[in-house]
């Protein structure tokens, strides 16, 4: 008998002992839903002119947060999301840590996972009853692999990584024609729900599902279909686009715009003036294609809710939806490879810096930085069994972050959720985040600590209304974000004695939290 059916016999034989316990307050399912490099204005619920009905429902009867923070990066996102640490504390593979699947299994949950996983170790073996997806950072979203199929030319994005479902190992994965990934990946967790479906047709026990969407990260893949929904939408250009999202938003409530200026853009947004007209349709395509495989993500959200509703679930399912860091900038075509047909399996292609400006609007900068626009994502949560009627629709807007879900995840669980439960790594850390359940209700969490970040250049502290921030080896600036939410006015002169303090709490941090002082060299994995 293996260790996986051990588990497995183990975990029933506590839903049948702590059965009782939640007999009158059933502990819920829980549904994560993560994308990849999606803009923080990127969602219609968030300002955006893309097209995400089923998104912006669940946004209606929830609750959308305004500062819930990630680490501004793929890899280190998904280690604070899966164990209530700081990246720093661990490393690619997850060292000295107990992720997700590893406390809840135990406390008799199932534990599912769709879709990336941005590590070399398969998370079957680490606490997943079932596991499908890529050990890597960006695929080929029709043929991730680096082998032509019938027909079709070569992938134009070749990385090949190890994919995993449950113990069996694939390298190179080469799927059938009709294989889509955010399609598939939704396909999968469907899937699962209905091998666990119990004689009423609900779910037998309560779930944890992690869909891991790699969309809208390069290479721009889309369905045609999609596509065609936004062609000639951005021909307007930059300036017009980011200027009518933050219009929306201000309508929306999500800003004042006292506080909340529309910062000014990092990229060149005013050459598009200048460009010829070939020019600006390849840039307009560039955009549509981004924002097709943001609304195919949206239909697959549609899927897993219509699931849910059909098994007289959705209710008592705890969904998160959020992003692992701002948009990219990344331009990482240097071979000049033909954009047509767009979205095609053959392109590689990325939205660049001047879209992604546009995409984290107002904020500044994207991805890799320490700044609101590399920081700050969108997360709506929804739940009908535990979101306050008066919290339904409304804006949560003290920060929060990844580190928060993990602990989260546990209160709601119960009892049987002990850190850090069947986990068999060495030296593991107390979480560092806390419980954000209270939001749900809208009650102050009440944060002890500062939030702190770093990745690569990427400096910041974030404690109470005041951020430090840094990129690279510029100065320091100090924000107050309850007058500057745009980060747009630094206050480190006017305030010296507060920057210094910050400062030096961001160097005890780091210290504790890596066994060595910052260096530019060091702080990169």
């Amino acid at each position: 008998m293996n260790r996986h059916v051990i588990a497995s016999l183990a975990a029933s034989l506590l839903v049948a002992i702590t059965s009782l316990a939640f007999a009158e307050a059933p502990r819920p399912n829980i549904l994560v839903m993560m994308v990849d490099d999606m803009g923080y204005s990127d969602l219609g619920c968030y300002g955006s002119e893309i097209k995400t009905p089923h998104l912006d429902r669940l946004a209606e009867n929830g609750i959308r947060y305004t500062q819930m923070y990630n680490t501004s990066k793929c890899w280190t996102t998904r280690i604070s999301l899966l164990t209530g640490l700081y990246h720093q504390r661990s490393g690619r593979d997850f060292p000295h840590t107990a992720m997700a699947g590893e406390v809840l299994r135990p406390a008799g949950y199932h534990t599912w996972w769709s879709g990336k996983h941005h590590a070399g170790f398969n998370p079957y073996d680490r606490g997943f009853d079932h596991f499908s997806g890529f050990l890597g950072g960006a695929i080929n979203f029709w043929n991730p692999s680096d082998q032509a199929r019938p027909g079709e030319p070569t992938p134009g994005w070749k990385a090949v990584y190890t994919w995993a479902f449950d113990e069996e190992l694939v390298k190179p994965y080469i799927p059938d024609k009709d294989f889509y990934a955010s399609d598939h990946f939704t396909d999968w967790a469907l899937q699962w729900l209905n091998e666990a479906k119990s004689n009423d047709g609900g779910i037998d026990r309560p779930f944890f599902l992690y869909v891991a969407y790699n969309a809208p990260h390069w290479p721009l893949h889309a369905h045609p279909s999609d596509i065609a929904k936004y062609q000639g939408v951005y021909d307007v250009g930059y300036h017009a686009i980011r200027r009518a999202r933050y219009q929306r938003q201000i309508e929306l409530g999500l800003y004042d715009p006292k506080v909340a200026k529309l910062s000014e853009p990092e990229a060149k947004l005013d050459e598009w003036t200048t460009m010829s007209e070939k020019q600006r349709h390849l840039e307009s395509m560039r955009m549509a294609t981004h924002a097709a495989m943001v609304d195919r993500v949206d239909q697959n959200v549609g899927r897993l809710v219509a699931k849910l509703e059909a098994m007289d679930e959705l209710d008592n399912t705890l969904i998160l939806f959020l992003v692992d860091n701002g948009a990219s900038a990344e331009s990482p075509n240097r071979k000049g490879a033909p954009p047509t047909p767009w979205g095609s399996v053959g392109t590689f292609e990325s939205i660049g810096q001047r879209w992604a400006n546009v995409a984290n609007t107002p904020l500044r900068f994207w991805k890799t930085t320490s700044y609101e626009g590399g920081v700050n994502t969108p997360m709506i949560a929804h739940w009908p069994d535990g979101v306050a009627q008066h919290m339904r629709g409304q804006f949560y807007r003290e920060p929060c972050h990844l580190i928060d879900l993990l602990p989260t995840w546990m209160e709601l669980a119960g009892p049987g959720a002990a850190y850090p439960g069947e986990s068999q790594q060495e030296e593991i850390a107390p979480i560092d985040g806390i419980s954000i359940a209270g939001s749900f209700s809208g009650q102050a969490l009440n944060r002890e600590k500062p939030l702190f970040f770093q990745f690569g250049g990427g400096k910041a502290v974030h404690d109470g209304d005041w951020k430090l921030v840094r990129r690279r080896d510029a100065p320091w600036e100090l924000h107050d974000l309850t007058r500057d939410r745009t980060e747009m006015v630094d206050l480190a002169d006017q305030f010296p004695d507060r920057a210094a303090a910050m400062e030096s709490s961001w160097d005890a941090w780091h210290q504790e939290s890596t066994s060595h002082g910052y260096t530019e060299k060091k702080g990169k994995r």
